[in-house]
Order: C-alpha cells, then sequence, then structure tokens
C-alpha cells in the first residue's frame, strides 16, 4: 500500500479527513477564498498536478485495491451523484452530491444532472449564508474564538520543536508567513493548506466552488435558493473537533508538501465516478489501526452523519412542495446513516439516476 501511495500512511489518513471535511462543510470554502483573496494574488492558476492513487494501486498491490473495492460495494447507497426523490402527492425532487471545489470536471455538472437542475423550480443548498458577504462577515465576527487564539496562546505553543519546523517550513513554501498566522486555530490553517495550490489560486481568483455556482446561475434566472444550514452552525461542527485532531492534521499535511496533489485527484477521479462509497474504505485502508477507530468515528459522527438528521428536516418543507434540486456535499449521501436513507426513512421513493 505504501508504495502505491508513495506517502506516510498517518498523514495520508489526516489529509484525507481534512479534505472530507473541506468537501462536508461548504462555509470553508468561502473561508479560505476569504483568507487568500486578503493575501497574495495570484495572476494565473497554476496547472494541475496529480495521479490517481487507486489506479497505481491495483496495478501494484491487486489484493489491497479488490478489499477496498469489496468494502466501497457493500456501502449502502454508495455509488451514484444524483437521486430522485417521489413521494405520492408531491412533484419529484432531486438530490445530488456536490464537492465545495472549482475543478472544471467538478463544477461541469454530469448530463443527468443538469437536466434535473435545470428543470428545478427550487434550489438546495447546505447554507445561503455565503451568498451574503456581510452576513459571513458577522457570523465570523460574532465568536471569534472559534477561528482565532484569543488569549495567549499561540499556534507555535502548542507545537513541539519538531513540528514547529515542520509548520514554519511548509508555511513557507506556501507563501504564509507563518507569524502573520500565528493567532489562527489549526483548523482554519489546514482549510488553507489542505488544497493542492491550483485550486487554492483559482478559488483566491473568485472562482466559485460547485456549490455558490449552482446557487449564482439559478439566482440569475430567478429561482429561489434555500438554505438547510447557517454559517455558525458550520463553524460549529469544525471547531468542536478536538484540537489535538487540527494540530496532526495540519502538521502532517504540511509534510505531505506537493503529494497533497495526488489526495485531491483521487478525491476527483472518485467523485466522477460517483464512487462516493468508496472515500471511507480508502481511509481505513491507509491506516487500518484500531487506535483511530475512535477518531474515525468521531469525525464521521461530528462532520457528517451528525448533520444529515439536520439538513433532511429543514429540507422536508421545502421538498413538500415539489420539484426541487439538492446539492450537498456528495459524503452526506452513503451509508445506513445518509442522506439518500434517512428520506427514505421519510416516506421517499429513493432511486438512484445514471
Amino acid at each position: 500500500m505504501k508504495s502505491a501511495l508513495a506517502i506516510a500512511d498517518r498523514a495520508a489518513l489526516v489529509s484525507l479527513k481534512l479534505l472530507v471535511a473541506l468537501n462536508a462543510l461548504f462555509f470553508l470554502s468561502f473561508l479560505v477564498a476569504l483568507l487568500l483573496a486578503m493575501g497574495k494574488a495570484h495572476a494565473e492558476a497554476p496547472a494541475c498536478a496529480g495521479a490517481d492513487l487507486l489506479s497505481a494501486l491495483q496495478k501494484e498491490d491487486p489484493a489491497a485495491y479488490a478489499r477496498i473495492e469489496t468494502e466501497a460495494a457493500a456501502t449502502l447507497n454508495g455509488k451514484g451523484l444524483l437521486w430522485k426523490l417521489e413521494k405520492s402527492g408531491e412533484k419529484p425532487s432531486f438530490l445530488f452530491g456536490t464537492m465545495h471545489m472549482t475543478d472544471p470536471r467538478v463544477t461541469t455538472l454530469p448530463p443527468a444532472a443538469r437536466k434535473a437542475y435545470d428543470a428545478a423550480g427550487t434550489i438546495i443548498i447546505e447554507t445561503t449564508d455565503v451568498l451574503d458577504k456581510q452576513k459571513m462577515m458577522e457570523a465570523m465576527l460574532k465568536e471569534p474564538e472559534l477561528m482565532m487564539f484569543t488569549d495567549n496562546t499561540t499556534l507555535s505553543s502548542l507545537l513541539s520543536p519538531e513540528d514547529a519546523a515542520v509548520v514554519n517550513k511548509g508555511l513557507d513554501a506556501r507563501g504564509i508567513p507563518p507569524a502573520s498566522v500565528s493567532k489562527m486555530k489549526p483548523w482554519l490553517l489546514s482549510a488553507m493548506v489542505a488544497l493542492p495550490v491550483c485550486e487554492v489560486a483559482r478559488q483566491a481568483g473568485g472562482a466559485p466552488v460547485l456549490d455558490v455556482k449552482l446557487a449564482q446561475d439559478a439566482k440569475a434566472l430567478g429561482k429561489p435558493v434555500e438554505g438547510l444550514e447557517t454559517a455558525a452552525s458550520q463553524l460549529h461542527a469544525m471547531a468542536s473537533l478536538p484540537l489535538a485532531f487540527h494540530i496532526k492534521g495540519l502538521v502532517e499535511t504540511l509534510k505531505l508538501g506537493d503529494k497533497i496533489n495526488d489526495i485531491n485527484e483521487t478525491m476527483i477521479v472518485l467523485y466522477q465516478r460517483g464512487d462516493t462509497g468508496t472515500f471511507w474504505p480508502l481511509l481505513r485502508s491507509i491506516s487500518p489501526d484500531e487506535d483511530d477507530d475512535a477518531g474515525y468515528a468521531e469525525f464521521d459522527r461530528t462532520m457528517i452523519t451528525g448533520r444529515n438528521k439536520v439538513m433532511a428536516d429543514q429540507a422536508a418543507p421545502i421538498l413538500a412542495k415539489g420539484n426541487a434540486f439538492m446539492a450537498v456535499g456528495a459524503m452526506h449521501l452513503p451509508g445506513p446513516e445518509g442522506l439518500v436513507e434517512d428520506f427514505r426513512k421519510a416516506g421517499y421513493t429513493v432511486t438512484a439516476v445514471d
């Protein structure tokens, strides 16, 4: 497995979790874009580079690849991005899984999703707060302690000398002066470094992630856009994870350097294939140690399943009106506690659309 991934097991695991978090919390994309826009501007986004790790694994370790595929195939509702929601007395609606990224392969909707989106009367996204910069700034300023250390704590005071050296070197390589982010919470800084330089440059240049693009296009057509969460609730979800997890994530992600490109490319390839059920098996295969089970469970509960019920409940009255297109992070769809299953429990017939 290590030869195929060509990265340290722990670094890969934590960084993949961070990428999952970025695609589980729509609000983070706004924060990253805002912070980067305030920093060094990029005249032109560099070309993206990266290799599909699973493709390499299939050639180098067929047995390990087969185990991932077997577990993914057993994941409930683990295949498909577009799902049709039908209930007697309502016009059908659609549930679509997104990635909160600007990559053209992500922002270009598949034909079936494009057809459903164009025909929809209402568009639903995770939070509409990101469409109102004033509201976003108010949410951030209201509880600054969620994003910044408001006491005497600094990032360096939480790091060992060895980890501090890794962080400073990694930030310098990214063009981020360590002193300028010394009071920033590690989870927010991680959001800035867990993405490839090409994605960072596009966001800093104003390119919208898929969800924002869907909302902006809908508004331009005069369609109503509804949200399921607030920016504050998403902030609290990320900030509630243990500080030790965030520190570890920051250090290990910076250790990866340019290899973060490979992880990002793998996530996009899986997304294009609609293989949402492969994300977690890949995580566990990289670091199968039982010691990490508790951390994985807490992460999944806080960032994914804990928010699914909230989104399903908030979506219910909107879906009841019919003809809606609901777009949320793809990680929220699969599994026994995923949104696909939640809507079935709510009385909908839910079927995958090719």
